[in-house]
């Protein structure tokens, strides 16, 4: 599995030769990305370990898409990524967790996540940007879907295709018997456009 710290240092790494190769500043890349310089610079530095909503803003101002923050250079060979080996890039308060396994782009940007929610956990998201769509695919569990105002209770085996571009919510009910796991993919059209 990659570690903490390999991945702080790769995100480090990929936002300043991004913000570089732009020729912004930091103070301008703060900007763009509606963060504080001081965020900007403790990511660069890999002295932070950012969230998947900063993650996001900051893959949007720089036009690339998350996965391309957050891998090492593509290699022209197939890239294998083990079960646990992806970025785990949100962990969750009774020990769920969400690896983002594979993705593609810009400037059409998709994302492939492995997603475990335990009983009583759930992961919030902001809209992403117009005309973003997801697929969600419960694989064992129950996830309870949140878009906008619409609920919806998912079994394994059951898919939902959602607009990405409406806040949204994706849940384990506190009364689960147990984890539930899904697959999800996320498809942002003309990122960096």
């Amino acid at each position: 599995m990659t570690s903490l710290q390999d991945l702080t240092d790769v995100i480090a790494s990929n936002v300043r030769a991004a913000r570089q190769a732009r020729d912004w500043t930091l103070d301008e890349m703060a900007a763009r990305c509606g963060l504080s310089r001081r965020v900007i610079v403790q990511i660069e530095q890999g002295r932070s370990n950012p969230n998947i909503a900063t993650l996001l803003r900051i893959s949007d101002a720089l036009g690339l898409g998350l996965p391309r923050l957050v891998e090492l250079p593509e290699s022209p060979r197939p890239k294998v990524v083990r079960a646990g080996q992806g970025p785990r890039l949100w962990q969750g308060a009774h020990g769920g967790h969400a690896h983002l396994v594979g993705g593609a782009g810009p400037p059409d940007v998709l994302e492939l996540w492995d997603w475990t929610l335990f009983p009583a956990e759930s992961h919030s998201s902001e809209a992403h940007s117009p005309g973003t769509v997801e697929h969600l695919l419960v694989i064992s569990g129950e996830v309870r879907l949140q878009v906008s105002d619409e609920q919806l209770l998912l079994l394994a085996g059951d898919a939902v295709s959602f607009n990405g571009d409406q806040p949204h919510c994706y849940a384990n009910a506190p009364d689960s018997d147990g984890p539930a796991r899904f697959a999800l993919s996320v498809f942002q059209p003309g990122v960096g456009g």
